[in-house]
């Protein structure tokens, strides 16, 4: 089991737009069945946990907007109800991940969207891998891919049609 930050970011190191806009993604050409897409990735996985701007980002444009996979969303806000695989709640990471742990029976765990969110997994000595779709777009400014220092080991990479993709672990 493995707790792994998963995204898409431009080269120039932002996951979404100032106004958190994901076009610059959505646009690209990317095999769903090649090379660390998701669909393969989705198939890992036990738990996730995202932020409430991705939670919202997914409300606002996803007609389903989640499937069975139990997922925590970390915020202070209030949401309409949501499916019963989302829980919302504002605790500590620690404590989410153990319940994310508990739920995913041996599956990895997911840390989905904003980057201040698996920086906060970082620093509590969770976040084991980071796996990277690279865009062939700068943005100039964002929401950037790590907010903060963060070493990695380049483990793995592969082209995916438009995609330059790198999975790394995380040096301790």
């Amino acid at each position: 089991m493995a707790t792994i930050y998963y995204t898409g970011c431009t080269l120039d190191g932002f996951i979404a737009t100032d106004d958190h806009s994901l076009d610059w993604l959505t646009s690209r050409d990317i095999d769903q069945d090649g090379p660390m897409a998701y669909p393969a990735f989705r198939e890992r996985l036990g738990a996730c946990a995202m932020g409430a701007t991705t939670w919202q980002w997914i409300l606002d444009h996803d007609d389903d907007p989640w499937g069975p996979l139990p997922t925590w969303v970390l915020t202070h806000r209030t949401f309409p109800e949501a499916p019963p695989s989302v829980r919302f709640d504002r605790d500590d990471v620690r404590r989410v991940h153990a319940d994310m742990t508990e739920a995913a029976d041996g599956k990895d765990l997911w840390i989905v969207g904003g980057g201040e969110l698996v920086g906060q997994f970082h620093d509590a000595g969770l976040l084991d891998e980071v796996w990277l779709q690279y865009a062939p777009v700068a943005i100039g400014s964002g929401a950037p891919v790590l907010p903060r220092h963060v070493e990695l080991r380049l483990e793995e990479t592969a082209r995916n049609r438009d995609f330059m993709c790198g999975r790394y672990t995380v040096v301790r």
